[in-house]
């Protein structure tokens, strides 16, 4: 997939005020240090389409950014260990988990994992409630480009096997990229162009 124009379309903490453009919505979510305004902003090919920042926590609206005109990209508040206070992750719990529960645009969700590290209960936690509603999901593993190549596919596999050795079946379907050298861009659009072309299709 090529990218040829990505724009801010808006941002708030309401789910009933989301786009009603009947388009498809793939959200980006993960815990708020993994890198995800990087990874946005890498596969849109926009250097500031998503704010970054070295203070976790700074997403914390959903943000829709039309792509292409036909497909919506949603930047979703970050969980874990945000420098916010109980209340206010509350708060973003409570709008993460109605947006969804009731949006019916939404396709499928990617879940961030920072890929140098072992499986975290709050990820883990996480899928597993999307599981449990039934919400399709893919993991995007991030930072590839910290590890050496070797300990790639190990680390990745070691956190499949974690998760078959706990609740899952099978495992997800993931990818591995990094902002930094591009790695697994092509694979993630092209994935999105597919799910977009089956659903013309339908």
């Amino acid at each position: 997939m090529q990218i040829k124009s990505a724009s801010f379309v808006m941002s708030n903490s309401n789910v009933e005020k989301c786009p009603k453009e009947p388009i498809p919505e793939y959200a980006f979510i993960g815990r708020s240090n993994v890198g995800k305004s990087s990874l946005i902003n890498m596969l849109t090919n926009r250097k500031h389409l998503a704010k970054t920042s070295g203070r976790p926590g700074k997403t914390q609206l959903i943000n829709h950014f039309k792509i292409n005109e036909n497909w919506f990209l949603v930047d979703l508040p970050g969980y874990g260990y945000a420098k916010v206070s109980k209340k206010l992750k509350n708060t973003f719990q409570k709008f993460i988990t109605e947006y969804f529960k009731k949006r019916n645009q939404l396709v499928s969700a990617f879940v961030l994992i920072d890929i140098r590290h072992s499986p975290q209960k709050i990820d883990m936690e996480f899928m597993q409630w999307l599981g449990e509603h039934a919400i399709p999901f893919s993991i995007i593993f991030t930072k590839s480009d910290k590890l050496k190549p070797v300990e790639i596919p190990q680390n990745v596999n070691n956190y499949l096997q974690a998760m078959t050795d706990d609740i899952w079946e099978e495992a997800p379907n993931y990818f591995v990229t990094s902002s930094t050298s591009g790695a697994g861009k092509e694979d993630v659009l092209s994935y999105i162009e597919q799910i977009n072309q089956q659903i013309t299709k339908n």
